[in-house]
């Protein structure tokens, strides 16, 4: 029965959470809502500063001209007399003939009790404000000298001087010069600029998107052949591989993808070499059990004797498969599990054992002086092979010796025989799985996984095996370790 579960789906089978958005309009997406947010923030304060701006011109403006009037009314004089202007009218039409207003800027002169107002007009503004009597008496009859007004072209802002007749004239009317500003029409010329901004930052906008997804493509193109080649990457081919350009951060990406794969590959290999050594190696072993079996007989005798053989083949099976999982094992992390060790101690140890393997004439020849940073296990059950071999390739009485130094930052331990030695053909291939020496006795039993296993527990260390042999002369095999613990603890 079907289940469906809502993180895990149908059957069971778990699944991502998140959004189905592709990484390139996703960062295309976050590219525009930054430029978006930083174009506005931008449109906001030049419209702001816009604003705060006109209306200091504005109000510099304005006190500028009424300034200039007030300066004006102190000092104009009648040019056919020479004397002081006392007419308001008069002095309001002089100072008027002189200006010349900006766009939507207007100056006034008005002269006049109650509702009986005269009024001189200099510029030309968007409103015919001479028209609007209430506006005028609003703006003369004000106590204040500056204020804002309505109008149907906009706000109007204002200032005005009262200018009164001269004492001692008879001249009884009063007098003012407004000048103003209708802020609308400044303030047009600021809604072009923020237009203008605006329209430039969606014209910006639209290159930034079109950049934005070039620029995604080129980053996320490495992305997406690392998704190719592991969508292509089967158990049977691992050999593909991420090609690798600059030093940035998708370069890395690709290193470390590439350094999985060579590590699923060596692992694959591995395997694979474990099951074709397994299925070759034990099928023999197995065929002879099999034809003893089938031709037993029932004469006691030839009962034991198939059994002995039986349990012969048996072990030898035994033997092959756990040298076959020693070597599988290597491939782990966990296969070494390295110590400080007395390198002094570690030979001694390894010579009582050795002295075992047979009635040979065992030398202890050197001793390395100083701790290194190893498996004392592994290295013993390097070294012990070693041993077994140079007994297998001797006669009794012969003489083995056995040494070990510590120099340069590297520890050896090594293994010398006086045996027949190793043909040259030989020596690149005995270190192989199954590899026999061409001579080797046909009587000395084994699978040829010794040196093989020799050869794992060194690269474990990050070390390497090396042999000296001259046919004839004996042979010399040892192995090679880093004495320090940086390259040991990363083996494995």
């Amino acid at each position: 029965m079907t289940t469906t579960d809502p993180v895990r789906g149908t059957g069971g089978r778990r699944r991502g959470r998140g959004t189905r958005i592709p990484a390139r309009v996703k960062i295309m997406a976050w590219m525009l809502g930054l430029m978006v947010l930083v174009l506005s923030t931008v449109v906001l304060v030049v419209w702001q500063l816009l604003v705060s701006g006109m209306d200091d011109r504005v109000a510099k403006a304005i006190g500028q001209e009424a300034g200039e009037f007030h300066n004006f009314a102190g000092e104009a004089k009648d040019p056919a007399t020479g004397q002081p202007i006392t007419d308001p009218g008069r002095l309001l039409d002089a100072h008027l003939r002189a200006q010349y207003p900006d766009a939507f800027e207007v100056h006034l002169g008005i002269t006049g009790t109650g509702d009986d107002l005269h009024v001189w007009r200099q510029g030309v503004p968007p409103y015919d404000i001479v028209a609007d009597g209430p506006l005028l008496r609003t703006i003369v009859t004000s106590p204040t000298p500056y204020g804002e007004a309505e109008t149907p072209a906009g706000p109007f802002r204002w200032a005005k001087v009262h200018a009164l007749p001269r004492k001692g004239t008879g001249v009884s009317a009063d007098g003012w010069f407004v000048t103003g500003y209708f802020l609308d029409g400044l303030g047009a010329q600021d809604r072009r600029t923020i237009e203008l901004l605006v329209l430039v930052s969606a014209v910006g906008l639209v290159v930034a998107a079109v950049v934005a997804w070039l620029v995604a493509g080129e980053i996320l193109a490495p992305v997406r052949m690392v998704r190719s080649a592991a969508a292509q990457i089967g158990e049977e081919d691992l050999r593909r591989r991420i090609p690798v350009h600059g030093r940035d951060d998708i370069a890395a990406l690709a290193e470390q993808f590439n350094a999985m794969l060579d590590r699923l590959e060596q692992a694959f290999r591995a395997q694979r070499e474990f099951l074709d050594d397994a299925s070759h190696e034990l099928r023999t072993p197995i065929t002879i059990v099999r034809g003893h079996l089938e031709v037993m007989g029932d004469d006691p005798a030839e009962r034991a004797e198939v059994v002995r053989l039986c349990t012969d083949e048996l072990d030898r099976m035994s033997r092959i498969v756990e040298d076959l999982l020693l070597l599988a094992k290597a491939q782990r992390p966990d296969f070494l599990r390295p110590e400080e060790v007395s390198v002094a101690e570690l030979t001694s140890d390894i010579d009582a054992k050795v002295r075992a393997l047979g009635p040979r004439m065992w030398v202890l020849e050197t001793l390395g002086e100083g701790t290194a940073w190893l498996d004392p296990q592994r290295v013993t059950q390097a070294v012990v092979q070693l041993a077994q071999n140079a007994v297998q390739h001797t006669s009794e009485g012969d003489e083995i010796r056995l040494g070990s130094s510590l120099w340069n930052g590297a520890v050896s331990l090594w293994i010398s025989d006086n045996g027949c030695g190793i043909v040259p053909a030989d020596l690149e291939r005995i270190f192989e799985r199954f590899a026999r020496g061409s001579g080797r006795p046909a009587d000395r039993g084994g699978a040829g996984l010794g040196l093989a296993i020799v050869k794992a527990i060194a690269e474990g260390h990050r070390g390497t095996v090396k042999v000296l042999s001259e046919p004839g002369k004996g042979t010399t095999v040892g192995i090679e370790l880093p004495a320090g613990p940086s390259t040991v603890e990363g083996a494995g």
